[in-house]
């Protein structure tokens, strides 16, 4: 069986304080786009580890690996039979789009159907939460408010069909655990949702509270942003804790020129 996890961005993201088990309160709207890793799991004989791993594109680790972490997790509860899994890596990692989580999500979804476990789509959210606190949203993929740390979603009816996003990815991670070492929050806070009515709005007032801290680190990341407002973009954001900065635009756009040392996405919402 072969599927194809992708990648998401957040729009807007408030960070709320940290709670007492160590995790901070957030609230953020998470939406899916087109950037898409392919992974493949075939039922058979793999020797002596009963889920064998083998990774090509982007250079990630085998071991620690997330595809492995969720067959371990359902292993544990179902006595799985043996797999041969393949992922090819396209969505960078510590960039803020997700993709470890959705590998991860992914797993559990076709795990379920090739081993007929019958879980339910709250069942594999349930199961998805151990692995990471953005998976559940990849269970799904629907347009989601998510609250807790990041784990409890709402469905919204955001739609940007219609608008071109141009992603741009400045070649380097930033490591998700230190960025929230440094994110400032309040819990009296107000969080704003996006509306697509007003997007053309949004730029006055759906922030991302880690750009403080990333802007300030990275330079060079800021000027992306503003290098897609120049460009003409009517709203452009860090996703999630970064690297990767976003714009969405009324029309395609020509990013060659701007932002040619980059990886740059161009795609249609």
């Amino acid at each position: 069986m072969i599927s194809f996890p992708n990648a998401k961005i957040n729009i807007g993201l408030v960070n709320h304080g940290l709670r007492e088990d160590g995790f901070h309160e957030i609230r953020s709207t998470m939406y899916s786009i087109p950037i898409y890793d392919s992974l493949e799991i075939v039922i058979g004989n793999t020797g002596n580890d009963k889920c064998s791993l083998t990774i090509s594109g982007i250079e990630v680790s085998a071991d620690d690996n997330l595809c492995k972490h969720a067959y371990q997790l359902l292993d544990s509860e179902f006595d799985l039979g043996p797999v041969r899994m393949h992922l090819h890596k396209v969505i960078p990692i510590g960039a803020g789009l997700g993709g470890g989580s959705s590998d991860a999500s992914k797993t559990i979804l076709m795990l379920n159907e090739m081993f007929q476990l019958k879980m339910t789509v709250e069942d594999m959210k349930i199961r998805a939460a151990k692995l990471g606190s953005d998976c559940p949203f990849f269970i799904t993929n629907e347009p989601v408010i998510a609250t807790g740390r990041g784990d409890l979603l709402e469905r919204t009816e955001l739609k940007l069909g219609g608008y071109f996003l141009a992603l741009v990815y400045p070649n380097f991670h930033i490591d998700t655990g230190d960025a929230y070492k440094h994110i400032q929050g309040s819990k009296d806070k107000v969080a704003i949702d996006p509306d697509s009515k007003k997007i053309r709005d949004w730029r006055e007032y759906i922030f991302n509270d880690f750009e403080n801290y990333v802007f300030g680190t990275f330079p060079e990341i800021s000027q992306i942003k503003s290098d897609l407002y120049e460009r003409g973009a009517v709203y452009a954001s860090l996703s999630g804790s970064g690297s990767s900065v976003y714009g969405i635009f009324p029309s395609s756009v020509d990013l060659t020129s701007q932002f040619g040392k980059y990886q740059v996405w161009k795609l249609t919402l």
